[in-house]
């Protein structure tokens, strides 16, 4: 955010002007309405230090520029006591001059929540002029206006009828007493609306703070009470009140453009053009980097028949050369008014001017050659577009698209393919995706098999590529190709049950294709760090237990049985590709030579620092497994090992194991099935012991 709109920064300022004199205070309070045109407070506190000094000029011209743009009452009163100030010593002039300023603030503030002292200090200015009637009419006006002093109004109001006339006050008082309950329940309604606003906050710009979002959405509910119109008051009152709800919004929302273009839309539903015109004036001057507002501006002006004044708008969007928000999109729109407005010579004046800007972008050369076949019915024009747009966009995947689109149109799939070939021959594979994607598309309306499949496998190709290397098993063909070839639109040759598992089952090929490939052998020209043992078979398919009735939990045991044939880990000399050279990872080697014998037997395919997962399984469960016999000898031998496991030092966490835990977790999660899992696997010389909970 623009450190001008600092709000603690403002508001030490002000603090600080209240202590000097006003030739000092009157720059600091000029700077702070300059960064918070619509802070009302400092508007009051800038006229009261003015008035204080006796600048009765200066506070007028504070007050010329502020009441309008601010329907904040405290302002509105001090200005009230200006004008009584100015106007105490001249006499019947002075007076009148009082009471129009009355008028004015009745009128312009008078049906805020707030305004019930207002109503008082101008029903006890009148009293004395002794001028029934307009007592009356004020009495009549403060009563029917939700305000915090109703009650104490209606109290004066009964006492000032029964004075006069009880028989008139009788009849008066019947009618107006229906008519003060109705505003009474408006005022509650109101007030638990108002209550939520926060009326001495600045106006920012938007950050999407709780606290903005808050004030919007009080706003907004406050501005929809005022339209319901509950209280059934004439149009004339009604619209009077949401105009200064919509006034006083604006004091603090100016920055929001929605808010401006609501005020403006509702000016013009009620069929005030004029002042829905002000609004968007000063709209452009609160939120000058708005492009919305200004489309909306030339929109209204335009549907009004004002021509020239749309004109200047849009040709103040292009004063920058048409770069903004979205590069081109100005120049665009400029297009489509000058055809609606004067004609397509226009519209191709421009263009022939527009396209030598260097702002100039694909979508300015579509959206005129839209306009020559749809409103011109020039069909050679439109490709003559296309055709010179080809020459500075034939890398831009999107033009071509729309260039294809437009010969589609025209049924001429001839050109189509040919630019199809053309298109795919230029750009580079990762950007002929969507080129293949609409050919193929292309080929199931207008082709036949052959052409069908050949394209589909140019697509395949392509994709094959983009990874870097070939993936032989992304070239097979498969039943997804089927189900692709024969969809039309939201019709599918299949249900949804059998195209999840189409989806699950190419995903799982994919997988597969990549395990295969990572657990290819090695050249023999590469010096392994490990060799592996050979009398341990290592096969490169990997082999997936069914776990889906299990959950594992791994803990890795010497086996007693071949403890004596483990080497001490002490005497081991473990490879850095596998241990990382981690100094904490040798300490717990040295307490674990079962792990030491494992990592020393791995066959080569796994090796470094992270080896893959589902090889070292294959490698785990593809060996030779204990026969029953060795098997009740080593159950016999698990107390014991058990009892020399717990006097041993606490391991860590088996990363090793969390991460074959995750891989399951997940693939159970996408495939619905465990993926991988042991129960209870030994090879010769460690030995896995699987703790199964049902």
């Amino acid at each position: 955010m623009d450190p001008k709109y600092n709000v603690q920064a403002a508001s030490y300022q002000a603090n600080q002007a209240r202590r000097l004199p006003i030739s000092e205070a009157a720059p600091i309070y000029e700077n702070l309405l300059t960064a918070f045109p619509t802070a009302a407070k400092y508007w009051t506190q800038y006229a009261e230090a003015q008035m204080a000094a006796s600048d009765d000029e200066a506070t007028k011209n504070i007050f010329t520029r502020c009441l309008m743009k601010c329907r904040h009452l405290p302002l509105w009163q001090t200005y009230i006591n200006f004008i009584r100030k100015v106007n105490a010593n001249n006499g019947q002039e002075g007076q009148d001059l009082v009471r129009k300023a009355f008028d004015f603030v009745i009128s312009s503030v008078g049906d805020d929540i707030t305004s019930g002292p207002v109503w008082l200090d101008y029903i006890s200015f009148l009293k004395p002029s002794n001028q029934i009637v307009s007592l009356r009419k004020a009495y009549q006006k403060a009563i029917l206006t939700p305000n915090h002093h109703m009650d104490q109004l209606w109290s004066e109001y009964q006492s000032f009828e029964n004075t006069y006339n009880k028989d008139l006050a009788k009849s008066l008082l019947a009618e107006f007493s229906q008519k003060f309950k109705g505003a009474k329940a408006a005022y509650w309604e109101r007030r638990n609306l108002v209550k939520d606003i926060d009326f001495g906050m600045l106006a920012v710009p938007p950050t999407g703070s709780p606290r903005e979002e808050g004030q919007w959405t009080a706003w907004k509910k406050l501005l929809a009470f005022d339209k319901q119109n509950r209280q059934r008051i004439d149009i004339a009152s009604c619209n009077k009140r949401i105009e200064l709800a919509y006034e006083q919004c604006l004091m603090y929302l100016c920055h929001y453009p929605d808010m401006w273009y609501d005020y403006a839309m509702w000016l013009v539903k009620s069929g005030s053009m004029d002042a829905a015109v002000k609004v968007f004036e000063r709209a452009l001057k609160a939120v000058p980097e708005s492009e919305m507002l200004r489309y909306a501006y030339a929109d209204l002006e335009e549907s009004r028949g004002e021509i020239k004044a749309a004109k200047k708008i849009y040709e103040s969007l292009l004063g920058d050369g048409g770069a903004g928000t979205s590069p081109g999109l100005a120049q665009i729109q400029f297009l489509r008014f000058l055809r609606r407005t004067e004609g397509i010579e226009a519209a191709r004046s421009y263009f022939l001017e527009a396209r030598k800007s260097p702002n100039c972008t694909y979508n300015v050369y579509v959206a005129y050659a839209n306009i020559a076949l749809c409103h011109d019915k020039n069909m050679k024009l439109a490709h003559n577009v296309f055709e010179a747009g080809m020459k500075l966009f034939m890398h831009e995947p999107e033009y071509i698209l729309e260039y294809l689109e437009h010969l589609i149109r025209l049924n001429d799939d001839m050109n189509a393919r040919a630019l199809f070939e053309r298109a795919l021959c230029s750009l580079p594979t990762e950007k002929s995706v969507e080129i293949l994607n609409r050919f193929v598309k292309f080929e199931q309306t207008y082709g036949n098999l052959t052409s069908m499949l050949k394209v589909e496998q140019r697509k395949k190709e392509a994709l094959s590529r983009i990874g870097g290397e070939e993936q032989p098993l992304s070239l097979e063909s498969s039943l997804q190709d089927v189900v692709s070839r024969y969809s039309f639109r939201n019709l599918c040759p299949c249900s949804m049950k059998d195209l999840d598992h189409l989806t699950r089952q190419e995903s799982l090929s994919r997988n597969m294709n990549r395990k295969v490939d990572s657990s290819s052998p090695v050249p023999t020209e590469a010096k392994p760090s490990v060799v592996p043992d050979s009398s341990v078979p290592v096969s490169t398919k990997v082999v997936y237990p069914a776990t889906n009735q299990t959950t594992p939990t791994t803990a890795v045991v010497p086996n007693p049985v071949l403890q004596s044939q483990t080497p001490v880990a002490g005497n081991v000399q473990t490879p850095m590709a596998l241990v990382g050279g981690d100094p904490k990872f040798d300490d717990i080697l040295k307490t674990t030579p079962a792990l030491v014998a494992f990592l020393t037997n791995m066959p080569q395919q796994v090796g470094g620092p992270t080896p893959d997962v589902d090889v070292v399984l294959s490698f785990v469960l593809q060996s030779d497994i204990p026969s029953n016999s060795t098997s009740r000898k080593r159950k016999a031998n698990e107390r014991e090992v058990v009892k020399e496991v717990k006097h041993q030092p606490e391991l860590p966490v088996d990363v090793f194991k969390m991460r074959q835990l995750q891989k399951y977790h997940r693939t159970s999660s996408q495939t619905g099935s465990a993926s991988y899992g042991s129960s209870s696997c030994s090879s010769g010389d460690y030995t896995v012991v699987t703790r199964n909970t049902i």
